[in-house]
C-alpha cells in the first residue's frame, strides 16, 4: 500500500478543485496513482478537472518564423525569466528558428546544423558560458502547405516573433494570401486561447477518448442506469467533449456564434476559393516540464550556515 503524502493530496487538490478528505481517499483507493485517482474523482462526480493542467515552471522563450509557405515554432529553455530578456539569447534563439526553416525539427540536426563556420550546438555552449546560465533547445516543429499559408502568433510577444507562447496555423488554399493571412492570425489567436488537443475528433489519441468514455459510462453505470441509456448518454457527452477540445469545433473566440469550421466556411467567400485547415502548432514556455520548487528562505538560511 502506499503511503499518501501531504504533497500528494495537494497536487490532487490543485488537478481537480476536490475536498481534501476526497483526495485522501481517492488515492487511498487507487494506491497512490495521481491520474487513476483523477478519474476516481470524475467518476463520483467530484471533480471536473483533467483539463485543468498543473503548474509549470521553466523559463526561455519562444520562437515563431514563418518563410513563404512555411513556418516553425522552437523552445528554447532557460533557467530564469531574466534571460528571456537578454539581447544575446533573443538572437540565439532566433538564429534556430531560422535553422529549423532549413534543417528540419530534428533537435540533434538543428544543433549539428553550421552557421558561420560553428555548430548550433557550439552556439548555445557559448551563450551559457558568457551568460552564466544553462540554456537547452527542447523542441521544433514545422507545418508547410503546397497552396496557401502559414500563419503565426506570439502571445506576450517580448520581441518580433518571441514570447511565452507561439502558435503556426497551415491554411490549404489558392485564395487571397492577404485574406487567408488575416484569417490564419485569426485562427493561431484562437489555438492560443482555447488550447484544443486536435484538429477534429480523428486527431485525437484514441486512448484519450477511450478514457473519457470510460469516465462517463462508469459514473453512469454508478448510478444505476440500464446500459441502452448509458450508451447514449456516453454518445451526447462525447460530441460535447469534441467540442471542447478540438479545433474545428470550438466556439470561435472572435465570433462565439460559429465554431471555427463556421467561420472557415464563411472566409471563402472573401477569400475566393475553397479553405482547409491542415494543422495547428501551439508551443507554451515549458508545458510538461516539472521543475522543483527552491525554498528560497532555506537556501539562504543553508547559505548563511555555510559562511
Amino acid at each position: 500500500m502506499a503511503t499518501i503524502t501531504a504533497a500528494m493530496v495537494k497536487e490532487l487538490r490543485e488537478k481537480t478543485g476536490a475536498g481534501m478528505m476526497d483526495c485522501k481517499q481517492a488515492l487511498t483507493e487507487n494506491d497512490g496513482n495521481i491520474d487513476a485517482a483523477v478519474d476516481w474523482l470524475r467518476k463520483k462526480g467530484l471533480s471536473k478537472a483533467a483539463k485543468k493542467a498543473g503548474r509549470v515552471a521553466a523559463e526561455g522563450l519562444i520562437g515563431a518564423l514563418v518563410s513563404g509557405n512555411k513556418g516553425v515554432l522552437v523552445e528554447v529553455n532557460s533557467e530564469t525569466d531574466f534571460v528571456a530578456r537578454n539581447e544575446q539569447f533573443q538572437g540565439l534563439v532566433k538564429m534556430i528558428a531560422q535553422v529549423a526553416l532549413d534543417a528540419g525539427t530534428d533537435v540533434e540536426a538543428i544543433k549539428a546544423a553550421k552557421v558561420g563556420g560553428v555548430t548550433v550546438e557550439t552556439a548555445i555552449s557559448d551563450a551559457i558560458a558568457t551568460i552564466g546560465e544553462n540554456m537547452t533547445l527542447r523542441r521544433a516543429a514545422a507545418l508547410s502547405v503546397s497552396n496557401g499559408v502559414v500563419a503565426s502568433y506570439i502571445h506576450n510577444a517580448v520581441t518580433d516573433g518571441l514570447g511565452k507562447m507561439g502558435v503556426i496555423v497551415a491554411l490549404e488554399s489558392t485564395g487571397k494570401a492577404d485574406e487567408l493571412a488575416a484569417l490564419g492570425r485569426q485562427i493561431a489567436m484562437h489555438v492560443a486561447a482555447a488550447n484544443p488537443q486536435a484538429l477534429d475528433a480523428a486527431g485525437l489519441d484514441p486512448q484519450v477518448v477511450a478514457r473519457e468514455t470510460d469516465v462517463l459510462a462508469d459514473k453512469y453505470r454508478q448510478q444505476g442506469k440500464p446500459d441502452n441509456v448509458i450508451a447514449k448518454i456516453v454518445e451526447s457527452g462525447l460530441k460535447t467533449y469534441y467540442k471542447e477540445v478540438t479545433l474545428l469545433e470550438q466556439a470561435f473566440i472572435h465570433d462565439s456564434g460559429k465554431s471555427v469550421a463556421q467561420a472557415v466556411k464563411e472566409a471563402e467567400g472573401k477569400v475566393g476559393a475553397p479553405i482547409k485547415v491542415a494543422g495547428f502548432v501551439r508551443y507554451a514556455l515549458g508545458e510538461g516540464i516539472e521543475k522543483e520548487e527552491a525554498d528560497f528562505a532555506a537556501e539562504v538560511a543553508a547559505a548563511a550556515g555555510q559562511g
